[in-house]
């Protein structure tokens, strides 16, 4: 029988969750059901459309969205390009050219055929024209025409594809296999990370294996909720959901797990202990997913529908990574003996982290001297890691969107050498005017070597305008908008294609960040002030992560352009690494004051902070490196957009981690004292009020 003051084993869910009858059936059913749910449901498909990944309303999207009236709807152009392999093209091969032009259903170019020679000789054009369904189609498609003009292709030429289709179809070979590929690299940096972090042969196992089940669950449910809704998604959707699922759901398992072993270590029942670290564990786990649920869904106020469809698959991922981590992982664990902490194993009788001499209880006891001084020190640190923010350019050109340089890239700066820069990508004017009242405006318009009226039909008709301004340059930008100045008067007619939709999702990536980014910081202001009950902390608590933000972004601008080489940030990169860094920082900052906050009551501010920094901090800090590890994962793809945002959140949650967590916080905490919780009072209760 109990003692008056012992522990108890929890009642309702938490008593069903850690029981001796109980937890078996709550840790099997939810698996058993995750497990149906994946052979039967799978992934949910829906068909991709023009505008998908287009900001919605403007120009160039509403051109897309016309010429889906077209007869070829889907249909899209690729551009060979024939070129010498030492000086021009010779004669003979012209000749043979010419019919390989033919048979691979070139379209006339000029008044000598679908063959169309550089003034310089060296290279010649073919654009071949590309109907398709899918993404895949187009990729099939571009393959099997790669395969002809190879095996067609004279000695002493190269030939290579461009062109949309091209552009489109290396893209889709980026992602073929590349789901289970980053699932593979993910899984296996956080088995790694585990297994240092228990040090133990055998505890790792179960919560890889729950997190990796709810991962799977995740993507099927949300794939299978986005398609019910028709709410898009890309092929990057799923794998930055598994990489948030499993750098949230093994935070909160590492959070859950060090304090069962705490737990272990002054009561004798594992059911009891595990009841304890469930009900300690379960608010600031359920304040950390929603603070980062309600950040992801601010996503789906976004322009564009891929961004939009990723919130909400997000945040799907998280709801079922805190649920498993609260429910299903202690009910696991319960189902052990001590034994599966082996060799570390906890008794009855150790000390607790919070009571031990740990690196972390020294670095609290040398900030707790000179509080003033660490918070000096690290602001002035993160400004100055800050300081590239000034400099952050965004808008990457097509030809710097791959880490590793696809033909269709090469092929295009061959073209560009030889041709006007928009001969392998010409921007299109779609209307439903008279083309013959268009064409005249267009060829007025300073910088367009050529207007050609294309596709017709349904009412509409797709002009190619030929730029001779460089993809992406500032000549080309303006030349855009001289067209639409110059087509303003039209009814339905806009301009679209790649350099247009560049523009568009600059503007639409800008319209997202100034909407989007403050109604981050209310909702996790907000969640901060539930939470905690107070306005000081919460207040300081997402500076914090501001300034986090600004300096991985600051030193992430550096990394990208002295030693990776970009010129510039994608355009969607600051809205989604301020939105993962902030939500995902804040999480650190609830696993540190929600304990503070439990010890202040007995021990006093001060106290409070400095043990929950000795009882969190080797946790913490083992989730930090975590969750950056596995954010640098989607470097895996050798897509630059995501290479950029894995690097910021990477070095922001290292520094949110070992810096602004560690330092910061707890000497904010030091120095203000009682006022850090103001207005509420969060220390040892008075005789008075016991009474």
């Amino acid at each position: 029988m109990a003692h008056p003051g012992s522990p108890r084993r929890g009642s309702g869910l938490v008593g069903l969750i850690t029981g001796r009858r109980t937890a078996w059936v709550v840790a099997l059913v939810p698996l058993l059901l995750a497990v149906l749910a994946l052979a039967v449901l799978g992934e949910g498909e829906r068909t991709q459309r023009t505008a998908d990944q287009l900001p919605s309303g403007l120009d160039s999207t509403l051109g897309a969205e016309l010429a889906d009236r077209l007869p070829d709807e889907g249909a899209s152009t690729a551009v060979v390009v024939f070129s010498a392999d030492d000086g021009e093209l010779p004669r003979q091969a012209l000749s043979g050219l010419r019919d390989v032009a033919g048979e691979i259903g070139g379209v006339p170019t000029g008044p000598d055929g679908p063959l169309l020679v550089a003034e310089d000789g060296t290279a010649a054009i073919v654009v071949v024209p590309v109907t398709s369904g899918s993404a895949t189609d187009t990729a099939d498609l571009v393959t099997e025409l790669r395969d002809r003009v190879d095996e067609a292709v004279p000695d002493g030429v190269t030939a290579q594809v461009t062109g949309p289709a091209a552009i489109e179809a290396d893209l889709a070979a980026v992602f073929d296999g590349a789901d289970l590929r980053l699932l593979l690299v993910t899984a296996g940096v956080v088995a790694v990370l585990l297994v240092l972090t228990y040090r133990s042969p055998v505890l790792w196992v179960i919560p890889l294996a729950v997190v990796g089940i709810a991962d799977r669950l995740s993507a099927v449910a949300a794939t299978q909720l986005m398609a019910a809704l028709d709410v898009a998604w890309d092929e990057s959707t799923v794998g930055i959901l598994s990489v948030l699922v499993f750098g949230a759901g093994t935070d909160y398992a590492l959070l859950l797990i060090s304090r069962y072993r705490d737990e272990l270590r002054t009561t004798e029942s594992r059911h009891v202990a595990m009841a304890v670290a469930v009900r300690r564990t379960a608010e600031a786990v359920l304040s950390s997913a929603t603070t980062v649920v309600l950040g992801l869904l601010t996503l789906l106020l976004s322009l564009t529908p891929t961004t939009r469809g990723l919130g909400l698959a997000c945040a799907v991922g998280v709801v079922i990574a805190a649920t498993f981590a609260l429910v299903v992982l202690p009910a696991t664990l319960v189902l052990f003996g001590r034994w599966v902490f082996w060799p570390r194993v906890p008794h009855v009788g150790e000390p607790t982290l919070v009571d031990t001499d740990s690196l972390w209880h020294r670095v609290g006891e040398r900030v707790a001297r000179r509080p003033a001084a660490f918070v000096t020190g690290t602001l002035v640190l993160l400004a100055v890691l800050a300081a590239g923010l000034l400099r952050v350019d965004t808008g990457l050109d097509q030809d710097d969107q791959f880490l590793r340089e696809p033909e269709a890239i090469s092929a295009a700066e061959r073209v560009s050498q030889s041709f006007p820069s928009g001969v392998s990508d010409p921007t299109q004017v779609v209307t439903t005017q008279d083309p013959e009242e268009v064409l005249p405006l267009l060829e007025e318009v300073e910088g367009v070597t050529r207007a050609s009226v294309g596709e017709e039909g349904g009412g509409v008709t797709q002009i190619d305008v030929v730029l001779d301004a460089e993809p992406g340059s500032a000549a080309a930008r303006a030349a855009i908008e001289d067209l639409r100045d110059a087509l303003d008067g039209l009814d339905d007619t806009h301009v679209t294609g790649t350099e247009a939709t560049a523009i568009d999702e600059g503007e639409g990536a800008a319209r997202d960040r100034l909407l989007i980014i403050p109604l981050i910081l209310v909702l996790v202001l907000g969640a901060l002030l539930l939470l905690l009950r107070a306005v000081v902390a919460p207040v300081l608590l997402v500076a914090t992560v501001v300034a986090t933000y600004a300096a991985s972004l600051g030193v992430s601008w550096w990394v990208f352009t002295r030693v990776l080489g970009f010129d510039a940030l994608d355009s969607g990169t600051p809205l989604l690494a301020f939105l993962f860094l902030v939500a995902l920082g804040v999480d650190y900052n609830i696993f540190l004051v929600s304990r503070a906050r439990e010890e202040a009551a007995e021990h006093g501010s001060r106290q409070g902070m400095l043990r929950a920094l000795t009882a969190t901090g080797g946790v913490i800090t083992s989730a930090g490196i975590l969750l950056a590890a596995v954010f640098a994962v989607l470097g895996v793809l050798p897509l630059v957009v995501l290479a950029q945002l894995g690097t910021i959140i990477c070095i922001g949650v290292l520094l949110d981690t070992l810096v602004v967590r560690t330092v910061l916080v707890p000497a904010l905490a030091l120095l203000l004292g009682d006022r850090f919780w103001w207005p509420r009072k969060v220390g040892p209760a008075t005789p008075a009020s016991q009474s």
